[in-house]
């Protein structure tokens, strides 16, 4: 396992989810600002809890792609476009179901959405970083 290029693809991993994120609702999916609620988790709204959002928003992308990166270095699928939206749907479906949760002991109201289309979009969402992530992590070892 590569850990240097492994933390480089989940950041890239979560740069082209974050973007998804932000032109979803151009594309009629809910607005979803997760580095907003991880923010707001630890700090008031405004500056401080957007730029700690963003910081544990690429961390856990960061640490996911780590896990994915050790899996494949131990036989569990591997690093390719296929096995990257696996990943990455399996990882959506937790963090689908994880939203309810966070919401519940979030200490402030969240704009996070709810319903069929965000869980949709969080599964897209995932589904892209994933095959990123994939993607990245190949290209970076070679294969």
């Amino acid at each position: 396992m590569a850990w240097g290029p492994a933390v480089v693809s989940g950041w890239v991993g979560t740069a082209a989810m974050s973007l998804l994120m932000a032109l979803g609702p151009w594309m009629g999916m809910p607005r979803m600002d997760m580095a907003g609620a991880l923010g707001t988790m630890l700090a008031g709204p405004g500056t401080a809890a957007a730029v700690l959002g963003w910081m544990l928003h690429f961390g856990m992308g960061a640490i996911f792609a780590v896990v994915y990166a050790l899996l494949w270095s131990t036989g569990v699928g591997a690093p390719t476009l296929g096995w990257g939206i696996v990943f990455g749907l399996v990882h959506g479906v937790v963090a689908v179901l994880a939203m309810p949760v966070m919401q519940s002991m979030h200490p402030r109201r969240t704009q996070l959405a709810t319903g069929g289309t965000a869980a949709m979009g969080v599964l897209v969402g995932h589904g892209l970083y994933g095959l990123v992530v994939a993607a990245v992590y190949a290209a970076w070892l070679g294969r």
